[in-house]
């Protein structure tokens, strides 16, 4: 059952690495006046890219708990620093979707950012581009060792940073639909 588990949230990472890779392209199509595919993208998320965010989200934190508490995985220093950035998500989008506010996505996504870099890190340690640090085997468990490596290349760290990649193109979106709405002052100011 344990194999099975992970298996499916490989699968769900190699989901999430395509809808990622949909959005940047989006994106980046955007970013040069190619406008067409971010209006039908926003159309068809309008009013859904927190909740989106905070599927993401659930999904990252319980896989991450899945693999220390039931497969039995011990998180490297790295691996923490990631739940770090990943845990609080899960209830401040719950809280932010719940209530509609899109303006409360600017503030979260310095989060993912942080996230994502510190998943890059990993991957580069993992896939020794860069020696790892003395400080990562202090705990007894290396930033370097592959728990899983499923397809080849999905490993811990690949799941982090497609969740990461994830979560920054839906919080940018749903801070771009913040955008439509009127701003308005606290009550006595």
């Amino acid at each position: 059952m344990t194999h099975d588990t992970i298996v499916a949230l490989a699968v769900l990472g190699v989901v999430g690495q395509a809808i990622a890779g949909v959005i940047i392209l989006i994106g980046l199509l955007g970013l040069v006046g190619f406008d067409a595919p971010l209006r039908a993208l926003r159309a068809a998320l309008w009013g859904y890219e927190l909740w989106a965010a905070f599927v993401v989200a659930a999904i990252g934190t319980g896989g991450s708990l899945f693999f220390s508490e039931i497969a039995g995985f011990v998180p490297c220093d790295l691996c923490w620093f990631q739940r770090v950035c990943m845990y609080p998500l899960s209830l401040l989008l719950l809280f932010a979707a719940w209530h509609g506010d899109y303006r409360f996505a600017r503030y979260l996504l310095p989060i993912p950012l942080v996230g994502a870099c510190i998943s890059t890190y990993h991957l580069l340690i993992e896939n020794q581009v860069i020696g790892e640090p003395s400080s990562c085997r202090i705990g007894g468990t290396g930033c370097a060792v592959k728990w899983i490596d499923e397809f080849g290349y999905v490993t811990i760290p690949t799941l982090a940073i497609t969740g990461f990649l994830l979560l920054i193109g839906f919080l940018a979106l749903a801070n771009a639909e913040s955008g439509h709405e009127p701003a308005t002052l606290p009550a006595g100011a």
